[in-house]
């Protein structure tokens, strides 16, 4: 029986204890048997309670950790569920090869990235992880186990992607990396001076560039809400130049303050001093992979910073077509509360259809903060937010949830009755309960 320490989400909100914790190492043995119900645990990187099982059991997949097969001419990979993506690209950029989509940490596990169909900044192009999977294996608790793809178990393919690891325990997948020249990405960086400008810029990028996003300072009001930095880019061309040494050892936080570190005063004048250090003119240069996917990876244990309390990630989409008004409309709030961080995004997804049932990502916009856990505060503001997102028709992320209503989550997944055909009856999650009010 492994440790329970450690077994919490990322944003460290809210606290739950589940009644054990059993470390999986091989692909082939069987689920063990518990009183109760269990979920798999990958590396802990969701943010709210889609990963915690409270009163119940964690299956730790991270000794699930092998690669079974990789073909360097196409790119074809398979490995167990328990790899992360980092380890991944320890294997293959050195090759010439890299990760089709990948959120903004490479310190995921495959079965998460599915789990929960991260996308990453090429979404308009890509879509999402799910999308990449060509095959996988379900460990269902009655012992079968299925192989399952686009074309095979099709259904309960769809409703594993996305599916919070509530249709069984996935052993391996198989996907196809994509080619690159090198490790580095040819990046351009504007500066926008409001929302507007976000979207003139978003709507042409997306057409030239393979990555894009934005970072929006979530403070700003008036006339300046909204602004931001916009950034764009493509893997680097062979002869690229000027490339950047690999960036060395991270730093990490060492403790953990007695106080949250993101304070309003403070984040206005670091907000201020980000955006103005980007020049007026677009600027563009060569920048090693690690920095432009994975900027707080360079940070250890970045988490901390939030204090004892921890924090909450919020992350909507909304339609394209009300995409501008309801964007404001939550900004607006956002500034008025004085609450934030340093790390606000704004993308524009494509409009590639979902892979799985409860997938997240659709066409339209889609803004994700984090906000350190001032209790009572901070509900009241998810709450408006809620509302906005709501009569926008618009979704909020099950990775990153800690609070959202049950109707909320049956209105942002219309497919929900169809998913749940799918579930298996020993697993479940404090996020399920939660969402939907049903017993295990």
């Amino acid at each position: 029986m492994a440790a329970l320490t450690p077994y919490q989400s990322w944003g460290r909100y809210p606290r739950a204890s589940p009644v054990g914790v059993r470390s999986l190492r091989f692909r082939d043995q069987p689920l063990p048997r518990v009183a109760g119900n269990v979920l798999p645990f990958g590396n802990g990187r969701s943010y709210g309670d889609s990963c915690l099982n409270n009163g119940g059991t964690l299956l730790a997949t991270r000794g699930l950790d092998r690669f079974l097969a990789f073909d360097p001419g196409t790119g074809l990979i398979r490995c167990e569920a328990g790899v992360l993506l980092s380890e991944i690209l320890s294997l293959t950029v050195g090759g010439g090869w890299f990760l089709p989509v990948t959120p903004g940490t490479r310190y995921v596990t495959v079965g998460g990235a599915i789990a929960n169909d991260v996308h990453g900044k090429n979404h308009h192009l890509a879509g999402t992880f799910g999308h990449q999977v060509t095959r996988l294996e379900l460990l269902r608790s009655s012992g079968e186990r299925l192989h399952c793809g686009p074309t095979e178990r099709a259904d309960l393919f769809a409703a594993t992607i996305g599916g919070l690891g509530l249709t069984g325990l996935i052993t391996w997948a198989e996907f196809r990396l994509k080619r690159i020249a090198n490790p580095y990405v040819q990046v351009e960086r504007t500066r926008f001076d409001h929302l507007d400008g976000f979207f003139e810029l978003a709507l042409g990028a997306d057409r030239e560039h393979e990555y894009t996003v934005a970072w929006i300072d979530c403070l700003a009001s008036g006339r300046r809400l909204g602004r931001g930095i916009y950034m764009a880019g493509n893997h680097a061309a062979p002869t690229c130049e000027g490339a950047p040494r690999p960036p060395g050892r991270a730093p990490s936080i060492p403790f953990d303050p007695p106080l949250s570190l993101i304070a309003a005063p403070s984040l206005r004048a670091f907000n201020g001093i980000f955006y103005h250090k980007q020049p007026r003119r677009p600027t563009t240069g060569v920048e090693h992979y690690a920095p432009f996917f994975y900027p707080l990876d360079g940070i250890g244990q970045w988490n901390r910073i939030y204090g004892p309390k921890g924090f909450l990630q919020y992350q909507s989409v909304v339609p394209l077509a009300v995409g501008r008004d309801a964007t404001r409309a939550m900004l607006e709030c956002i500034a008025g509360s004085g609450q934030g961080s340093f790390l606000s995004v704004l993308k524009v997804f494509g409009d590639r259809p979902a892979a799985g049932l409860l997938s997240f990502p659709r066409p339209g916009v889609t803004l994700a903060l984090d906000f350190p856990y001032k209790g009572r505060a901070t509900l009241r503001l998810f709450e408006t937010l809620d509302t906005l997102v709501a009569q926008a028709g618009g979704a909020i992320y099950p990775a990153k949830d800690a609070h959202m209503s049950p109707r909320l989550f049956a209105a942002g997944y219309p497919r929900i009755d169809e998913f749940r055909r799918h579930l298996d009856p020993a697993f479940s999650s404090s996020f399920w309960r939660r969402v939907t009010g049903e017993a295990p």
